[in-house]
């Protein structure tokens, strides 16, 4: 802040744009204390004596009441901008400080890294394995990525995978309602409808339901709890089915994008299972895909819009058996593996017990 001209001319004699302040005020308080009357004061008589003198007290009074007065502006304006310098900060905590201590601490919120997008992502071509029949007890296989079951498996399982230098997929239908799961007494019965062809005691649920959301909700969050890096949501695809519920490519997209949110919140990845006809409005969002024999349905070009990305089609086509000590015969493995559309996707045969035997394409 720039002073008053007349002040450093009547205080200093010099120009206010080289004067200090505090210099002025100290120069003002010397030369008012130590100076001598004027001889022309000393002088005059009487009323203009008077007159004089009044003139010089009120002269000292004014200028003491000045200097007293900038030196206040002066302070409060330091005390100001470093207030200000100190809110523009993050204070550091001390180790037995709490949050209410420090009105200013806030903690972060609970999806910073989720919305940050630090979550896991994966490339295109990592090694995977996938074992879903029963509790993981196999960690042989030469991968990066172990995709299990959500509840099948314990924290131990996970954190060994991890201590193994492997990253773990959690898998759990999120389309669907399984009599056998232990969060089945939570599904609404008008919020599952026909079963599923094939698989018996599981029937297709309403996605659209808050109450099947709500459960979705507290699955992702057990996914987390458990130190899973991903979640497999599987039978997104129930617009293809005969459900008996209003299903569509829309509402599974709003199903989706819900899913999403919620994993990336609790920086968990998430990809797409099967749903070709999700991949172009998917692709950007999710981490990666999950896809169940394209090669068989003849859809694998429809996923390669990951590939495009730089992001892995974790690809399984199933055979009958496993074959002989050499694997799958060369044909059949020809047949699955040699597809020009899958080139770039990280396939695997497996058959459909989703067991611990594997053979990479």
């Amino acid at each position: 802040m720039r002073l008053p001209s007349l002040w450093y001319s009547r205080s200093t004699g010099g120009s206010s744009q080289n004067s200090n302040p505090r210099d002025a005020y100290s120069t003002t308080r010397c030369l008012t204390a130590k100076s001598p009357v004027p001889r022309h004061v000393a002088f005059v008589t009487g009323p203009t004596r008077r007159n004089s003198v009044r003139k010089q007290r009120k002269s000292k009074k004014y200028w003491t009441v000045l200097s007293l007065t900038l030196i206040l502006v002066f302070g409060i304006l330091a005390v100001g901008i470093e207030e200000g310098l100190k809110a523009n900060s993050d204070p550091p905590i001390s180790s037995n400080q709490t949050a209410s201590e420090d009105s200013t601490f806030r903690c972060p919120p609970l999806n910073t890294t989720g919305a940050n997008g630090s979550y896991w992502k994966p490339t295109t071509g990592t090694k995977w394995q996938i074992v879903l029949k029963q509790p993981l007890t196999n960690f042989d296989a030469n991968v990066a990525v172990y995709d299990i079951d959500l509840f099948e498996n314990q924290k131990e399982t996970v954190d060994h995978l991890h201590d193994l230098g492997r990253k773990v997929i959690c898998y759990f239908s999120a389309g669907s309602y399984e009599d056998f799961r232990p969060d089945s007494d939570k599904f609404q019965q008008n919020d599952y409808g026909r079963e599923l062809v094939g698989w018996p005691g599981e029937k297709w649920v309403n996605t659209d339901s808050p109450s099947i959301r709500s459960i979705m909700k507290s699955r992702i969050q057990q996914a987390a709890q458990l130190g899973c890096d991903g979640i497999d949501p599987d039978d997104i695809d129930g617009y293809t089915a005969d459900t008996g519920f209003p299903l569509s490519t829309t509402t599974a997209t709003s199903y989706l994008n819900y899913l999403i949110d919620e994993a990336h919140a609790l920086n968990l990845s998430i990809g797409l299972k099967n749903a070709a006809e999700l991949v172009e409005s998917m692709k950007d969002k999710m981490q990666w895909s999950v896809n169940e024999h394209c090669v068989t349905f003849h859809e694998c070009d429809k996923f390669r819009g990951f590939v495009g990305m730089g992001k892995p089609v974790f690809h399984v086509e199933y055979v009958q058996s496993k074959g002989d000590e050499l694997g799958v015969q060369n044909e059949v493995r020809d047949k699955l593996c040699g597809v020009k559309e899958a080139r770039g996707f990280s396939s695997l045969l497996k058959t459909q017990d989703l067991g611990d035997w594997v053979q990479e394409c």
